[in-house]
């Protein structure tokens, strides 16, 4: 297995994507938890990728991408273009895998006592206080969950990474893509390749993860 561009290519991609992912999962669960109204529906459109099938996302993406749609236009006015590019590799891989960090966030901060925030608000803590100083603190084991978590699902992404990056060696085609393309052209050898080397760094990250948690958890318990 001579190319390995699509294992390059997939840790690019999850690594831009959970950039956006760490930043906008934290944020929206917060901004989500201090709602009064409306929370359930918003909670909703948030978390409705992680259940839509990965091919419905893609043919959204596509649409709201595609040149006959505003956005569209727009982007191709800019000279910017999203389909078929590692730039909608990433889109892809993040919309995939925000829910995921969003979901892990919302809950980690739904367990912290409201005592611990009532107290902030006494001493003067606005919002963003409450937040970094209070909720993202005490949070932290299950901020880094929901990361990690976010990157073994961008890694795994496929559906709609391959309806709107398309399948470009070399350029979009990621370990999931090369297993399908292996696959599609009869060669299960290169294709039981890539399975196992994504079995591999799965493994590896979550090992990684379990070990960081018990180690946080073991330290906090003291």
């Amino acid at each position: 297995m001579d190319d390995l561009s699509p294992l390059w290519i997939s840790l690019k991609v999850a690594g831009v994507s959970l950039f956006f992912t760490f930043f906008t999962g934290v944020i929206a669960a917060w901004a989500v938890k201090g709602l009064k109204k409306g929370k359930n529906i918003l909670d909703a459109v948030l978390s409705l990728p992680l259940v839509l099938p990965p091919t419905v996302l893609g043919f959204l993406l596509l649409v709201a991408f595609g040149k006959n749609s505003p956005l569209g236009r727009l982007l191709s006015d800019m000279d910017i273009s999203v389909i078929f590019t590692f730039k909608g590799a990433v889109i892809a891989s993040f919309l995939s895998s925000f829910p995921v960090m969003y979901k892990t966030v919302r809950g980690a901060f739904d367990q912290v006592d409201e005592e611990l925030t009532d107290a902030a608000k006494t001493y003067g803590y606005g919002r963003a206080g409450i937040l970094f100083k209070v909720m993202v603190p005490i949070s932290w084991p299950g901020i880094i969950s929901g990361a990690v978590l976010s990157f073994a699902r961008s890694l795994g992404e496929f559906g709609a990474t391959i309806m709107v990056a398309g399948n470009l060696k070399g350029k979009t085609r990621t370990m999931s893509i090369a297993v399908y393309t292996a696959v599609q052209a009869g060669d299960r050898e290169l294709a039981f390749k890539w399975v196992i080397i994504i079995l591999m760094i799965s493994f590896i990250i979550l090992f990684l993860m379990n070990t960081i948690m018990s180690r946080q958890y073991s330290t906090e318990g003291r």
